[in-house]
């Protein structure tokens, strides 16, 4: 049966030799953040390199002695997703406080819960290191597309490749990262997020119009709006995490960071202004966002 250390061999590198390829399945534990980190591979790969940079204290004295890394993502039991081959640079020495200045690791704390280098690891140790992973094109285009045999135990997440045996089990057809956009009726997307929007998303919300909820999770109250301008529904979300507020009365002076942004009704692209306000009128009324109740003004 093949492996994927015969595949390496392939393209010069030797997975046979002591200490040269480190094999990583990332599986992040952050509920959040696993389920994104398909869509964060293919269309936010600079918020994953920031992430696999550092590694955290257990694997790091195996990276720092490794020649290349072999990165995978764990999406199902028993199975590695292949993602790229990365030759090992230096590596530099981080604080807590280095760690949580750099905007890639804030943004995933706010978006997807990161922890990150934590409290916890800070008592064991006052550093973590950062290293610098220069990414190889040798079998990029089985990016998503190559799936290895993983054995037991799944905690183990990084393992020498001369230790062990990696059957390839698939090839798939399709980039296993790139997945679709949702239905627009099973999107929710909190404040966070929506910087952080990978380009299909986007593209997506750009050519929807229609209603759309603000859930504030801090005390449940709704603001119900309509998006029909330049960008649709894109456009006016970003206003959002662009201000905070979207220039709404009674939504300054909340946090953002609790709004959690959701469709209530996609309209027609030609359908006229006053018919989008209209429906947006309707939406107030039957969940009664206007008063005591909601953040509606009008």
């Amino acid at each position: 049966m093949l492996d994927f250390k015969d595949l390496l061999q392939n393209v010069g590198l030797n997975a046979h030799k002591k200490g040269e390829v480190l094999l990583l399945r990332h599986r992040p534990f952050e509920k959040k953040l696993a389920q994104v980190m398909p869509l964060l591979v293919a269309e936010r790969p600079m918020l994953f390199e920031a992430y696999q940079a550092v590694p955290g204290l257990a694997p790091q004295s195996a990276m720092s002695r490794a020649k290349y890394v072999a990165s995978f993502l764990g999406m199902r039991p028993g199975e590695a997703h292949f993602i790229g081959l990365y030759e090992v640079g230096q590596a530099r020495a981080l604080t807590y406080e280095d760690f949580w200045h750099l905007q890639e690791n804030i943004a995933l704390k706010q978006a997807y819960g990161y922890q990150g280098f934590s409290k916890a690891a800070a008592e064991k140790s006052d550093k973590l290191s950062q290293f610098d992973l220069k990414p190889l094109s040798h079998l990029s285009d089985w990016k998503g597309k190559l799936v290895v045999s993983y054995p037991p135990p799944e905690r183990s997440w990084f393992r020498w490749m001369d230790r062990g045996d990696f059957p390839v089990k698939a090839i798939l057809a399709e980039n296993a990262f790139a997945q679709s956009v949702p239905d627009w009726r099973e999107i929710e997307i909190r404040a966070p997020e929506l910087s952080l929007l990978p380009q299909s998303w986007r593209a997506k919300l750009s050519e929807w119009r229609g209603i759309y909820l603000i859930f504030d999770e801090t005390d449940g109250m709704r603001y119900v709006g309509s998006a029909y301008g330049a960008e649709n529904i894109l456009g006016r979300w970003m206003t959002y995490a662009k201000t905070g507020h979207g220039g709404n009365i009674k939504l300054k002076g909340r946090n953002p960071t609790g709004f959690s942004f959701s469709i209530l009704e996609r309209l027609s692209p030609d359908l006229p202004a006053q018919e989008v306000i209209d429906r947006e009128n309707s939406w107030k009324k039957r969940l009664h966002t206007i008063g005591q109740f909601g953040l509606n003004t009008n």
